[in-house]
């Protein structure tokens, strides 16, 4: 996944949980728009550099938008959680998920289940059963550990009794941890943060829902981050 063109700043803080204000090198405050609901634990720092990009629109009045944070040990996370489903259907699509290679046509948000979800992708092929992948994204590492989720989810509960009931059905179900943070090589939960959410996903598991999680790699142009992929999968700690 290529980013857009993708700009450096210090960031001054982030608050209303939608907006940032940051520094631009000439000095200019400027306030980013922040597509990330989450607590983003560990992802931005009040003097922080990190990387936004710009939107052409003439209707946002937010055109700018936080897309990445520098860490340290040359560390990068994208915090800019919309980038997971695209990074997840490239994926997908150039059969870098081996463990879903074998479907060849990818319907992405798809309606289904009884508490009126949207399955982020459903995969079809002939002489297979019908698989539900939805992705969750990897933002927050403490050591090399990726964990999720960083807040409490009522909406990730929910997701994993929607699979649960696809599994029930006959499908394949499954939960796909994407990470946008290129320091972790193993996957939990972040039990401490939200024990349901574990506890519900040890039972999806037994009931048969299927679990992964990948790790990324950033491209760089010099010292700028042009692009994002899924590239492996990381060992599960559940």
């Amino acid at each position: 996944m290529q980013f857009p063109l993708l700009e450096s700043a210090t960031l001054l803080k982030r608050y209303k949980r939608f907006l940032a204000d940051v520094r631009l090198p000439e000095g200019e405050i400027i306030t980013l728009h922040c597509a990330n609901t989450g607590a983003m634990i560990g992802c931005g720092q009040e003097g922080d550099r990190i990387w936004y990009s710009r939107s052409d629109s003439t209707t946002r009045k937010y055109p700018c938008s936080w897309e990445l944070t520098q860490l340290e040990k040359g560390r990068l996370v994208c915090i800019n959680t919309h980038r997971s489903n695209q990074l997840t259907l490239e994926a997908l699509r150039n059969k870098v998920i081996t463990e879903l290679a074998a479907y060849h046509e990818i319907l992405p948000e798809v309606k289904y289940g009884a508490e009126n979800s949207r399955i982020d992708f459903l995969l079809k092929g002939p002489g297979l059963p019908d698989c539900y992948v939805e992705v969750k994204s990897v933002t927050l590492v403490e050591g090399n550990k990726g964990m999720f989720p960083d807040a409490v989810t009522s909406r990730g509960q929910k997701h994993l009794r929607e699979l649960m009931e696809m599994k029930k059905q006959g499908h394949r179900a499954v939960i796909f941890f994407a990470g946008l943070h290129n320091g972790f090589d193993s996957f939990t939960t972040a039990q401490h943060i939200d024990p349901d959410y574990d506890k519900l996903l040890r039972q999806a598991i037994a009931a048969g829902v299927e679990v992964y999680s990948y790790a990324a790699s950033f491209e760089f142009e010099g010292e700028r981050p042009i692009g994002l992929s899924l590239t492996h999968s990381v060992a599960l700690n559940l």
